[in-house]
């Protein structure tokens, strides 16, 4: 994963989504020490769990471990809503993310 480890990652996403690790551990019905322990490198989620874990967050599997994307929720969004637009509106906006480099 360039360099992040599983719980490196994990801990990102959530920060990201604005969740104490309690917080999410409780919506996903576990212990609420059980994103704490995997974040600590104490355990391991199930395969199960790991697919709830993305859920929570709004990514996909594949997403959660594309770590050069810093926001992936964030980037579905945007992709959804670029879907939609003409050739043209693309194009413009192309330029315009050029620009913030």
């Amino acid at each position: 994963m360039d360099g992040l480890t599983f719980a490196e990652r994990l801990t990102e996403l959530r920060l990201l989504k604005g969740v104490s690790a309690r917080d999410m551990s409780l919506a996903l019905k576990q212990n609420h020490n059980y994103i704490n322990a995997i974040e600590n490198n104490k355990n391991l989620p199930s395969m199960k769990n790991f697919f709830a874990i993305c859920d929570y967050l709004g990514i996909t599997p594949s997403e959660f471990f594309a770590v050069k994307v810093k926001a992936p929720d964030k980037v579905k969004k945007l992709t959804d809503l670029v879907e939609r637009l003409p050739a043209n509106d693309i194009d413009l906006l192309i330029n315009l993310v050029k620009e913030f480099r």
